[in-house]
């Protein structure tokens, strides 16, 4: 009967695709800009030791995002995975006991996580170079994998639901509260206290536990506001389904691992590199660790700041799509599913395309406003934004390989891809230096990512030659948008200096404006954006006035 749909049914998949990835946009986005944004007065706080304190605040998080995306990864896909099957088949009250009986599980387990985070912090510290310092920058971050698990499931719950707004919500204001205490702490300590910037890096880790709380009300709040539609939901379900609560655990669990290997890929990959790179090039050069370690933060954790924004596109729309490609698997719609397959490739490259080409214009201002002007780290960082495309790509394919259930393929992929990359490392950093961890993380994703297109074609049969038209359309509007934006930067430039912060501010708005205005109305009168967007689109076009 159609009262007992839930209400996000009433949309076609095109639209719920749209709307999800849309909230998942402005969460991601909105929450990693402010994560961006806050590196321009912290790395000016820092002082001459900018960018020691940014390698040792990269060296922690990549630690940190290792175990989180242990005790985490797999947990909000693999609770949304399982949520959108069992609310495709009516079972309601089935999700609701899938997610209490998780909480207490993850709950649990984000306690042993961060214990042996904390217990192992002096190990961690010596094998990758961070030294004595680093020990108390891990050990701070390892309270928020207490917290963490939790939210999670929850962000799931919403995710299988396709209830992308609460999701979407607590990610920004979660980032609200970390920047705010890490420059008030920093602040404090740099310009009115110590002025030890090892302490001021042990705070501004310790932000993420201040934030991950903060997250945890707002989704507390949204469970408590739609209490009464979600019982009404367990009230009207069918309840043919019988597990128990231990089957259902462990069902969730082993759905959870694929989705945990598969999420800290990229974790993995920058392991490596801070794990090799500096050994590898004492080997071979006379640079000082500080030289060194300086490299290493222009390579990995300056451009990390700005490239993860963009990949942020390419999760939310991964994340949007993978209940939806559930669905349409569990319910054997092949043709949706091939739909739903040919998509979302063509959505990742509309908004991938714009935002990659985007940054390679801009890299100079860009790295001017956010730390120095530099020819070497705008140069890393043109080279660290084509990167990103292959870890979108790897993020979002890879994730609708386990919509399908095809765990075992993402996974053997993902261990081919990695072996490439522990081939190529050595030789490529040998031979370009600093550009060497980039290219064979492009190289080793870019074999991951061709094997899961491969994957994706046998099993769903999308369109493909269709698909390659839309997208060679999409790159052809692009590359529009980069003239007009490439002609605007250098108009801009007769005026305003990119060596400066405040021209280089102007220089990235104008161009960002125009870039962005030419692409939206290009996309719009082609009708392109009303194919991927739905009726959203429409709406805009005809609110603009364009036909």
């Amino acid at each position: 009967m159609a009262e007992n749909k839930h209400p996000q049914q009433a949309l076609t998949n095109e639209e719920r695709m749209a709307r999800g990835s849309t909230w998942l946009t402005i969460g991601n986005i909105g929450s990693r800009l402010l994560g961006a944004i806050y590196v321009m007065p912290w790395f000016y706080w820092m002082g001459t030791q900018a960018y020691q304190a940014n390698a040792l605040f990269n060296m922690g998080y990549n630690f940190y995002a290792l175990f989180l995306m242990i005790s985490t990864a797999g947990i909000p896909a693999a609770i949304g995975k399982q949520t959108a099957h069992y609310n495709s088949l009516n079972e309601y009250g089935v999700s609701r006991k899938l997610f209490k009986n998780a909480l207490v599980v993850m709950a649990i387990f984000g306690a042993v996580m961060s214990g042996i985070m904390y217990l192992s912090s002096p190990w961690l510290a010596e094998i990758s170079g961070g030294g004595a310092e680093l020990v108390p920058v891990i050990r701070s971050l390892s309270v928020a994998v207490l917290v963490i698990p939790c939210m999670s499931v929850i962000r799931g719950f919403f995710q299988g639901q396709s209830d992308m707004m609460p999701y979407a919500i607590s990610q920004i204001v979660e980032q609200v509260a970390r920047v705010f205490y890490l420059l008030l702490a920093t602040f404090i300590i740099m310009k009115m206290g110590s002025g030890n910037y090892e302490e001021a890096v042990v705070q501004s880790t310790f932000a993420a536990f201040i934030g991950a709380v903060a997250s945890i009300a707002v989704l507390l709040y949204y469970m408590q506001k739609n209490r009464a539609r979600t019982q009404a939901l367990i009230e009207m379900s069918a309840n043919r389904v019988k597990l128990d609560t231990r089957e259902l655990v462990v069902e969730t669990i082993r759905e959870a691992i694929p989705f945990i290997i598969i999420g800290t890929g990229i974790t993995i990959f920058k392991l490596v590199d801070q794990v090799t790179f500096v050994r590898f090039m004492q080997g071979f050069t006379t640079y000082s660790s500080a030289q060194l370690q300086k490299l290493f933060s222009i390579f990995s954790a300056n451009p990390d700041k700005l490239t993860m924004v963009v990949i942020g596109l390419a999760t939310s729309i991964a994340l949007t799509g993978l209940p939806l490609i559930t669905e349409a698997k569990t319910l054997n719609r092949q043709r949706d599913l091939a739909k739903l397959i040919s998509n979302n490739l063509q959505l990742f490259a509309f908004v991938m395309f714009p935002a990659t080409f985007g940054l390679i214009i801009l890299a100079y201002p860009l790295n001017t406003l956010f730390y120095a002007p530099s020819n070497l780290g705008s140069r890393v960082l043109v080279v660290a934004c084509v990167s990103g495309l292959f870890l979108g790509l790897y993020t979002m394919t890879s994730s609708m390989l386990q919509g399908m259930y095809e765990n075992g393929s993402a996974i053997l992929f993902f261990l081919i891809g990695f072996l490439v990359k522990l081939v190529t490392q050595y030789p490529l950093i040998r031979v370009f230096e600093v550009y060497g961890p980039l290219l064979s993380t492009m190289i080793g994703f870019g074999a991951t990512v061709a094997l899961n297109l491969w994957k994706l074609h046998k099993v769903s049969r999308f369109n493909k030659s269709f698909t390659f038209r839309r997208i060679i359309l999409i790159f052809i509007i692009s590359l529009i948008m980069v003239v007009l934006a490439f002609v605007t930067r250098a108009f801009l430039g007769l005026f305003f200096s990119a060596e400066g912060k405040i021209g280089s501010f102007v220089i990235i708005m104008g161009t960002a404006l125009i870039g962005g205005a030419s692409y939206v109305y290009l996309s719009l009168k082609v009708g392109l954006a009303d194919k991927l967007l739905g009726s959203t689109a429409t709406k805009l076009r005809r609110k603009l006035k364009i036909k």
